[in-house]
């Protein structure tokens, strides 16, 4: 087995099986799918840390590798199943896009950066995993040609209520991300119904802002 394989197996056993996810489906996509692929090389060895891995190239704006619990904890959630259209929002670097594409029919992931795009079809590219549509969107914005979807995924956290995303929910679909909303951040399911939407706390959680989900600041007098 190689170091990184041994380092998937730990990062399952250690970090993600302790954070009460039990869907073997999510645990065998991650201890599958090569994180170390996703982050530059000079990073490779902190991949499968639990902490927010800053993955950005040069003077590139700010890109992260969310904590693989919070991610499992979320898509155990969002119960996604094989049939599901699911959208990954601000899906830089792709690992996440890449893990769920072992769990849905058809994901749709969104980055605002070009070269970000670029880099993470590629690596997708080379996992063999055809069932994923890279758009060079915000992650505010979604990707409303391919909704609706049965399932959001935010990759990383937002301070602002998400409309656009709601609005290509399926009827009964499931959004899942860290809501920073307030003092208090927290991992949130949004399930849709009718034109209403239910809010459900999942657990205390932190991550990255994504770019364009930003609070904006407060006119001071």
């Amino acid at each position: 087995m190689s170091a990184f394989a041994t380092a998937r197996q730990k990062m399952v056993d250690g970090q993600v099986r302790p954070s009460d996810v039990t869907d073997i489906r999510i645990l065998d996509a991650m201890r599958v799918v090569p994180r170390e692929a996703f982050v530059p090389l000079k990073q490779r060895g902190m991949a499968y840390l639990d902490l927010d891995l800053d993955v950005r190239e040069g003077g590139s704006a700010k890109r992260y590798l969310i904590k693989p619990a919070v991610i499992a904890r979320l898509l155990q959630a969002a119960e996604i199943k094989e049939t599901d259209n699911v959208l990954v929002a601000g899906s830089a670097p792709g690992y996440v896009a890449a893990v769920v594409a072992r769990l849905a029919g058809q994901v749709t992931a969104t980055e605002s950066d070009p070269a970000q795009v670029a880099a993470a079809e590629e690596v997708l590219g080379q996992l063999g995993l055809g069932n994923v549509s890279f758009k060079a969107r915000a992650a505010a914005d979604g990707d409303a040609e391919n909704a609706p979807y049965d399932v959001i995924v935010l990759d990383g956290a937002t301070e602002i209520t998400p409309e656009r995303l709601y609005a290509q929910l399926r009827e009964g679909g499931r959004l899942v991300g860290v809501f920073a909303t307030n003092k208090h951040s927290r991992a949130m399911i949004v399930t849709r119904s009718h034109r209403d939407f239910g809010y459900r706390t999942l657990f205390d959680a932190s991550a990255p802002v994504l770019a364009g989900l930003e609070r904006h600041p407060a006119f001071v007098f």
